[in-house]
């Protein structure tokens, strides 16, 4: 049975292309995971802050 195929240029064309988007979305995703790290960072300074009492909350409502 016959599977049809693109010319080879194109075929390594097409891998060049997920290639860089695989990059892109790598790259990405470590940015958000920091950004993520960097949130639960300061989350936790806040909370040590307004438990400390160095910022009051009291009226944060």
């Amino acid at each position: 049975m016959p599977v049809p195929l693109p010319p080879l240029n194109e075929q390594i064309e097409i891998g060049r292309f997920l290639e860089d988007q695989e990059e892109k979305f790598t790259h990405l995703v470590s940015k958000t995971n920091r950004s993520i790290e960097l949130l639960k960072e300061k989350r936790a300074a806040l909370i040590t802050a307004a438990v400390t009492g160095k910022i009051d909350v009291r009226n944060a409502a």
